[in-house]
């Protein structure tokens, strides 16, 4: 399983580093096309650059995910022993998985609705943006499954 994480984990780093390449054609054009008056002024580049922007931001919170690189805020003192640093981060990561769920619960409607849907400008099918959310929902709770595995073995080095 680890082996398949890993590399869903590095597809979804090459996808981002894309889609940044991508979104920097359409800003440009936009950029540049204000202020050099042969340059068409075309429509659907800021469109284009919206979707991109919210892939990015997704597959990022993804990576973020993994890595365990999401902020937390400590409200509660932080445990001194193996096994309440790993129920505390069990709980963390149950919150999370909650907000997971969400997003695939809330998320697939969405899809579903932007089967029916295109874009205004460039007529792009919207269900292509609205899978972002249920996408990122089925991969927050892979790698938090992964991240439990992780939690379990702290929880019971304590035991030993």
């Amino acid at each position: 399983m680890k082996k398949i994480l890993d590399r869903y984990y590095a597809l979804l780093k090459l996808v981002l580093t894309i889609l940044i390449g991508v979104l920097i054609v359409p800003v440009t054009m936009q950029i540049f096309a204000r202020y050099i008056g042969f340059i068409p002024r075309y429509v659907w580049t800021e469109e284009l650059a919206r979707f991109c922007f919210i892939w990015i931001i997704l597959i990022g919170a993804m990576i973020a995910m993994r890595e365990n690189e999401h902020f937390t805020v400590d409200l509660l003192p932080t445990p001194k022993t193996n096994r309440g640093k790993a129920i505390s981060l069990m709980f963390v990561d149950l919150m999370t998985f909650t907000l997971a769920v969400v997003f695939v619960a809330w998320g697939w409607p969405l899809v579903e609705f932007g089967l029916l849907q295109t874009s205004e400008m460039a007529e792009l099918p919207m269900v292509f943006i609205y899978a972002a959310w249920p996408i990122t929902g089925v991969t927050w709770i892979l790698f938090l499954a992964e991240r439990a595995a992780n939690h379990i073995k702290l929880f019971r080095s304590d035991a030993s």
